[in-house]
């Protein structure tokens, strides 16, 4: 769930950036090299071969889900899992660690994609962290920093000199074992990036990549490739907890009990999952209650706005007439409170949205949304729409017409339907 939260963020963070102006790429950097892909495959390796992990031979760092007993027997029959443009077939040999590991990668690619699509979000491109080794991009980064003069050698390792760049010590490169240290492909990684043009780069990553920001940056001014200082920027993400009937639903990735997007979208929709993942601050702790996400009320803040628009829809759909008609009527009739806050409201919907892709913060339509729909409740509940005088009731569809709009564009920013019945 906490990485379904960086997919919402990152979604609604594309959709406002374009919406301001933006040419935008969404890009899925997924990190399938390094020592959690190590463990997933002596994972898979060890159920492939019945060792269970109750059992005293399963591996240390090992994950014990059931996900992974699901892996090694499509492994073992030989099974073809497609991941994006990528097809792999299992070679069912259990002592044949390279087929388990690029199978294992695809089997939970693939298990991702359908997640992907449940929420309805796509991307551009999939770069592998894989492909940086594969192409030789990860040791031209390195090279490049070794002759940049930023590196040294000290106790068998490789460091950066980090400190030339503002971090509060120098950092390992290269491990006395050796392999690379987990800031070193993500250089490299960026470094493509900005050689393919990016004028601007935004990462939406879970808090617990915090560390590497200040060594990923350091290691991009090293280059001397004219990257700006402070590039890329990045959006962090605090971890998800989910509730259900008032106690916490346990989430273990290791131990296998854990929720997905695919189990919350089955339970509360894409709608109201996308919501509530974008509601609140992303470097906010964030709690998913699933009883309140269900609850057909006004306690339900998705509820309470689509429920808005679709009030509006109704009251349009009785009058009948040509809604482009409303736009060149006269609002002078216009007078109430009511009225008053309405208008208000809707004249701030730029700036709202100017604001949320300047501080890259989508909650802030989130929130507008809510606002906005209790202006259109409180406006339904006062007063009638449909009256014998026609330059009033034209004024006040005109408003409602207007405010349905801007519920459908703002939701729409937040990847969230915009329903005419409810």
């Amino acid at each position: 769930m906490g990485h379904g939260r960086g997919a919402a963020v990152g979604d609604c963070l594309s959709r406002l950036l374009a919406a301001s102006g933006w040419a935008v790429t969404r890009e899925f950097y997924y990190n399938d090299a390094g020592a959690q892909i190590d463990n997933l495959t002596l994972s898979v390796q060890s159920r492939c071969k019945g060792i269970h992990p109750d059992n005293a031979a399963w591996p240390e760092s090992g994950y014990r889900g059931d996900y992974i007993a699901d892996v090694a027997q499509a492994f073992l029959a030989k099974a073809t899992v497609t991941a994006d443009d990528q097809q792999v077939t299992a070679s069912g040999d259990a002592d044949d660690a390279e087929s388990i590991r690029q199978f294992a990668v695809a089997y939970l690619r693939h298990e991702q994609d359908l997640d992907l699509k449940a929420f309805q979000i796509q991307f551009d491109v999939f770069s592998l962290e894989s492909a940086l080794y594969s192409d030789g991009k990860v040791e031209a980064a390195v090279d490049n920093l070794i002759k940049s003069g930023h590196t040294y050698e000290q106790d068998d390792a490789l460091w950066l000199r980090t400190t030339d760049f503002g971090d509060d010590k120098d950092r390992v490169m290269r491990k006395r074992e050796g392999g690379y240290t987990y800031f070193v492909p993500d250089v490299a990684y960026h470094l493509d990036k900005w050689q393919r043009g990016f004028e601007r780069v935004i990462n939406e990553q879970g808090a617990d990549h915090h560390s590497t920001i200040t060594r990923v940056r350091a290691g991009l001014q090293a280059l001397n490739v004219g990257i700006p200082q402070g590039w890329p920027d990045y959006v962090l993400h605090q971890m998800v907890t989910v509730m259900r009937g008032g106690e916490e639903v346990k989430i273990s990735k290791r131990a296998g009990s854990y929720v997905t997007l695919r189990d919350l979208i089955e339970e509360v929709g894409c709608d109201a999952t996308r919501y509530f993942l974008a509601a609140r601050r992303a470097d906010s702790q964030l709690v998913f209650d699933i009883d309140l996400a269900r609850a057909q009320s006004n306690d339900n803040p998705v509820y309470y706005i689509q429920y808005a628009h679709a009030r509006i829809c109704s009251v349009l759909n009785e009058w009948g007439g040509d809604i482009a008609h409303l736009a060149n009527v006269s609002l002078a009739a216009l007078d109430n409170e009511h009225e008053a806050a309405l208008l208000q409201r809707l004249g701030e919907f730029p700036d709202t949205v100017a604001a949320a892709a300047q501080e890259l913060a989508p909650h802030i339509v989130a929130t507008y949304l809510k606002e906005l729909a209790g202006d259109l409740h409180s406006y339904y509940n006062a007063h009638k729409f449909l009256v014998e005088d026609s330059a009033t009731t034209e004024a006040r569809l005109a408003l409602v017409a207007a405010t349905r709009q801007v519920l459908r564009n703002g939701l729409a920013l937040l990847g969230v339907s915009a329903p005419e019945k409810m």
